[in-house]
């Protein structure tokens, strides 16, 4: 008998039979369901474009530091010169011990306001020669969405300067006994959106800043000075002051100076009696007019 029969190994053995190369043992797959990504809602795209444009405007600004100091320096350099100039001459009936500089400080406060909106939607023009909102629109983000973001950022940067300028209002007279946060807070966001619609509307028709700038001195710059900030109501000639009656750029300074100084300040400068807490409501309503035809104005289609 063979010695090394009973040593060799049984190659037809099922067990000791050699696997083909490359097949692998046959394992039973577990089939793990994929979970599908979850694409985002309507209201997540339009807050997504909403913060895109905000974010980008206010970063913008703080990258610039020429424009905040002369965002501030102008209406400190009014304020003191042209307070100081009328402060011998200014005189209203009923008002005694009101000087120039108290008078004004309110219109001061809006013009920033204004400056502010009107200025910063002046990027409406820059941004569409840049193709960058022809993009955005482009985007799954709605018109309406483009604009309240554009008025967002431009009406937080209006509120950031003056709020920076209103840090001089215990030189103006103003104490905490008449203070009013809540009417000057919301006087003061209702005039930012109202005018940065009205900017943004007229800025997507106009095609440079140099027209821009001629459609502003026309229309914005007469709406403020005829709005109480300059000289008041009281005294002020028939056609002239039912003009100003009308302006709604009035109800922005008759709301600050009431925020400030209390109604009777307000009353003493001409404003009616029946026209005192009326800003907030003829605000908001500007604020949503001049909004949907910003509106308007970005869905035309060109």
């Amino acid at each position: 008998m063979n010695a090394h029969a009973s040593t060799a190994p049984d190659t037809h053995a099922p067990e000791n039979r050699l696997a083909p190369v490359g097949s692998r043992p046959s394992v039973v797959e577990a089939r793990v369901p994929v979970e599908q990504p979850r694409l985002p809602s309507a209201l997540a795209l339009q807050w997504a474009t909403v913060r895109l444009l905000l974010t980008r405007d206010v970063v913008r600004f703080f990258r610039q530091p020429s424009r905040i100091i002369g965002a501030l320096a102008q209406p400190i350099l009014f304020w003191f010169v042209v307070g100081a100039g009328f402060s011998g001459s200014f005189r209203v009936e009923g008002a005694q011990g009101l000087d120039y500089q108290r008078f004004s400080f309110p219109g001061i406060v809006t013009m920033v306001v204004l400056f502010s909106s009107i200025f910063a939607t002046i990027s409406v023009i820059e941004d569409r020669r840049e193709g960058f909102l022809q993009s955005v629109l482009a985007g799954p983000g709605s018109r309406l969405s483009v604009v309240l973001g554009k008025a967002l950022g431009s009406s937080a940067i209006a509120l950031l300067q003056a709020s920076l300028f209103l840090l001089f209002a215990p030189l103006a007279g103003v104490t905490l006994s008449t203070l009013d946060l809540p009417l000057l807070a919301a006087v003061m966001l209702l005039s930012a959106l109202g005018l940065t619609g009205m900017g943004m509307a007229l800025a997507w028709w106009v095609r440079s800043t140099s027209g821009y700038h001629a459609v502003m001195s026309i229309v914005l710059l007469p709406m403020w000075v005829l709005s109480g900030a300059v000289f008041p109501l009281k005294g002020a000639e028939a056609p002239l002051s039912w003009v100003m009656r009308f302006n709604p750029m009035r109800f922005s300074v008759e709301g600050v100076r009431r925020a400030l100084y209390g109604a009777e300040a307000s009353l003493a400068v001409g404003t009616s009696s029946s026209g005192a807490g009326l800003e907030v409501p003829v605000l908001f309503v500007f604020a949503t007019v001049f909004l949907g035809l910003a509106a308007f104005s970005v869905s035309r289609r060109e």
